[in-house]
């Protein structure tokens, strides 16, 4: 009997197709393959068959996979609209205003057949970090924090690489937003510099370094007692982690929309750093951290 003549038979006898498997991408770094496991054992945990394709490229990589059928679920971010829909001309305080960004992903995908579910409540964007001593004896908790305690005279030198510095989106827009201007001998610029580099540079104090370039959910802040100022008023787009599904996907299966939005709305900041440590620093595979953590909260059995 050939394979065509037994899905026949399939469909005969219990009124449908079998279901296909959902495919679950995601890019490469320590956190999307984490939230990537997040999305595969939810799903998973729920009696939904599914197909792991985390680790499986870039933002590109996924992107095209996503909108070709080759996966179904994938963790993006809410900033990345600026770069996924050159064409709406997103501008720096829509894209600083996490509910307006998410918006207007979510609408601006929609016609695409791509349906952003709810994000975390957390931002893995361009940040400045500070060691934790400096920010407790100078009460900085944010970017105007610095900007005072700039004009104040206060001691600073801030590691990082020379697109940091040069990209007009990056320290230029925290100086344009909140009024403060780096002398040369204030910024140590590393060629080619990742934030675990110019992190060590900050808490290690090398060359008088009491800064640096990071990302919001870095892994090593909090193992490097580095705390990451907040961005009141936006000076950088905002980056929140959420799951996008293909629309038909979702139809078929609506009750994965409430599965993930338990999962994202469990996670925060703090939790993130935690657990993207696990990963870049104790060597826990994405796998291990994800169900651990979906477990400790009554998520997954």
């Amino acid at each position: 009997m050939n394979r065509a003549l037994l899905f026949s038979v399939a469909v005969l006898v219990t009124g449908q197709a079998a279901a296909k498997p959902i495919v679950v991408g995601s890019k490469l770094d320590p956190e999307a393959q984490i939230l990537g496991q997040m999305i595969l054992l939810t799903l998973q945990d729920a009696g939904l068959e599914v197909t792991d394709r985390t680790n499986l490229g870039d933002t590109g990589v996924n992107r095209k996979a996503i909108l070709a059928g080759e996966i179904d679920v994938y963790p993006e971010y809410t900033g990345n609209a600026v770069y996924l829909f050159p064409e709406a001309k997103i501008g720096a305080k829509q894209a600083g205003s996490p509910g307006t960004i998410y918006s207007l992903a979510r609408q601006l995908d929609a016609k695409n057949g791509i349906t952003w579910l709810r994000p975390a409540n957390v931002n893995n964007t361009w940040v400045i970090a500070v060691p934790q001593a400096l920010a407790a004896s100078q009460k900085l908790s944010s970017v105007a924090d610095l900007a005072r305690y700039l004009k104040g005279g206060g001691a600073f030198k801030i590691a990082g690489s020379p697109e940091f510095f040069n990209r007009p989106d990056t320290m230029p827009a925290f100086e344009a937003t909140y009024g403060f201007k780096l002398k040369p001998e204030q910024k140590l610029v590393l060629a080619g510099a990742t934030p675990p580099q110019t992190q060590q540079a900050a808490a290690s104090g090398t060359n008088g370094v009491n800064a640096a370039m990071a990302y919001g959910t870095d892994g090593s802040l909090a193992a490097l007692k580095l705390v990451a100022l907040k961005d009141p008023r936006g000076a950088q787009a905002v980056y929140q982690p959420a799951p996008i599904i293909r629309a038909g996907v979702l139809k078929t299966n609506p009750k994965i929309s409430g599965l993930l939005g338990r999962v994202f709305a469990s996670l925060n900041q703090t939790t993130l750093q935690g657990l993207n440590a696990q990963v870049a620093l104790e060597g826990r595979t994405a796998k291990d951290v994800a169900g651990t953590y979906l477990k400790s909260k009554g998520l997954i059995k």
